[in-house]
């Protein structure tokens, strides 16, 4: 059974549209609701995994909407691999990245950081959610879009949002009102959500 670990709601409405056998399991994008999010994956039968959905951008060469089917994730110092067979079958012969993907369990905001880890790692994104995954035991393929881009900050508001998979409006305007500069950053990085989302969508329409 395909067990598929995402970190929003919108990502999981998503994978359930194109995957409707799968089990899937919200991290909330944090390692810890990750690490919850596994086990009721394995609590629910899953043999293999598939870490799904947005990622930071580390390779500023990479636009929001690249897609990648990563060959391995670093985590703690280490690269494991994914499985060959598993990123196949989610289009790894039909994507122009593979390379790595960075696991981290805090948001990487700021873009000095991400060329940085780029520089350090070789890994073309970072998530919070795919080194849980790899640590796993069981097959695993990991399946991202680049949601921002490498070369920008992200604002503030990234950073406080976010609750229970989806964007919390009071968080996002206490931090608007705290910061009121970064509208013009959060409205490239909704357009560059929204790519990304799209783009994920026309990749799994081909497979």
């Amino acid at each position: 059974m395909l067990g598929i670990l995402v970190g929003l709601k919108q990502e999981a409405q998503l994978a359930k549209r194109f995957f409707p056998d799968a089990v899937i399991a919200l991290s909330h994008a944090c390692e810890s609701g990750a690490v919850r999010a596994l086990a009721e994956l394995k609590a629910a039968g899953a043999t293999e995994l598939l870490s799904f959905g947005c990622a930071g951008g580390l390779d500023e060469d990479l636009p929001p909407g690249t897609v990648q089917v990563a060959g391995f994730v670093h985590v703690d110092g280490q690269s494991i691999l994914t499985d060959e067979v598993l990123s196949e079958r989610f289009g790894a012969n039909k994507v122009s990245v593979r390379g790595g993907l960075y696991h981290s369990n805090v948001m990487i905001a700021q873009a000095a950081e991400k060329a940085a880890l780029f520089h350090q790692t070789k890994c073309h994104a970072v998530d919070m959610e795919s080194g849980i995954v790899a640590r796993s035991g069981l097959p695993f393929a990991v399946l991202r879009v680049v949601c921002d881009d490498a070369a920008r900050n992200l604002p503030p508001a990234a950073a406080v949002a976010l609750k229970e998979g989806k964007v919390h409006i009071p968080a996002l305007l206490a931090s608007l009102v705290q910061h009121p500069g970064q509208i013009g950053a959060l409205m490239t990085l909704g357009r560059d959500a929204a790519q990304a989302h799209k783009s994920m969508a026309e990749f799994l329409k081909q497979l």
